[in-house]
C-alpha cells in the first residue's frame, strides 16, 4: 500500500510513519507534505499513485479541506487532528476515518482494518471511488468553518445569505451582515451547496434564495438583486444566467 502523509508537525509525521510500518512493513510512505502550498501541486501530479492519504486537518497555511476544493481525489483519506469539531466536515469528503491526536497504534490499526474491510467488499480503491463520490454528492454542507483571530467558529448553513469571491479570497455573509473568509472556491461551493437553496448569479456571487428581498430589471436585460439584510454590494445576475435564474427563483 502506498501512502502520502500531509502533516505539518515533523514529529507527528515521523510517529505516524513508524506506526504504519509497524502495522505492515510492506507499506510504502511516498512523501511527507507539510502545507497546502506543497500538498496541492504534489497531489495534482501524483494522486493516481497513492492508495491512501493521511491528512492533518489544520496545516500551517490553512485547513486541508481546501485541497478538495481544488483537486478531485478519488482515494480514501484518514484525517488526523487535535480537535473533534472537524469530524462532520471530514466525512463530507473521502474520509473513511477520523483520528484524534495523540494517535495511538491501536487507533491506527483500527482505521487500517476498517479500510481493509472496505477494500475486500470492493476489490480495489478505484472501485471504491464512485461509491464514495456518489455518497458525497447526495449530501450538502450544513456548516462552514471560519477563522476569527486565533479562534475557529462554525457557521450553520441556515445563517448564510451569500458567498462572495473578491480577488483570491472567498467569503461568506451571514444574516447578521457579518463577513468571514473561508477556505473554498466558488466552483467548489456550487457542488457543496443545495442547488434549490443557493444559486451562482455571476462570477463573484452565490446567493441564498431566502435572502433575496427584491429583484429589479436592470440594464442590458440583466437583473439586480437586493438581499436582506443588505450587504451593500452590487449583485447583478449576468445576462447569460437570467433565464436559468428565473426558473430557479420560480421553483417547481
Amino acid at each position: 500500500m502506498r501512502i502520502a502523509i500531509i502533516e505539518d508537525e515533523p514529529l507527528a509525521a515521523e510517529k505516524l510513519e513508524r506506526y504504519l510500518l509497524k502495522y505492515n512493513a510492506a507499506i510504502e510512505v511516498l512523501t511527507h507534505l507539510n502545507s497546502l502550498e506543497t500538498a496541492i501541486p504534489w497531489i495534482t501530479t501524483n494522486k493516481t499513485n497513492v492508495d491512501l492519504f493521511f491528512m492533518d486537518v489544520q496545516l500551517s497555511d490553512g485547513l486541508s479541506f481546501e485541497i478538495f476544493s481544488q483537486i478531485t481525489i478519488n482515494k480514501p483519506v484518514i484525517f488526523t487532528t487535535a480537535f473533534d469539531e472537524f469530524a462532520v466536515d471530514a466525512f463530507k469528503v473521502n474520509s473513511i476515518d477520523y483520528l484524534l491526536k495523540p494517535i495511538t497504534f491501536t487507533d491506527l490499526s483500527r482505521a487500517l482494518k476498517k479500510l481493509d474491510v472496505m477494500q475486500k467488499q470492493f476489490s480495489n480503491t478505484e472501485q471504491m471511488a464512485p461509491i464514495i463520490k456518489s455518497m458525497r454528492q447526495k449530501s450538502y454542507k450544513d456548516r462552514f468553518l471560519v477563522k476569527v483571530g486565533n479562534h475557529i467558529k462554525s457557521i450553520p448553513i441556515e445563517d448564510i445569505i451569500a458567498f462572495q469571491a473578491e480577488g483570491r479570497d472567498v467569503s461568506l455573509w451571514t444574516k447578521k451582515g457579518k463577513e468571514y473568509i473561508i477556505e473554498y472556491k466558488l466552483e467548489a461551493l456550487e457542488e457543496l451547496l443545495n442547488p434549490k437553496l443557493y444559486y451562482r448569479v455571476n462570477r463573484a456571487f452565490v446567493v441564498a434564495l431566502k435572502a433575496i428581498s427584491d429583484v429589479m430589471v436592470y440594464a442590458n436585460r440583466r437583473l439586480k438583486l437586493t438581499l436582506s439584510p443588505d450587504i451593500h454590494k452590487e449583485i447583478v445576475v449576468s445576462r447569460e444566467k437570467v433565464g436559468m435564474f428565473k426558473k430557479w427563483f420560480e421553483g417547481n
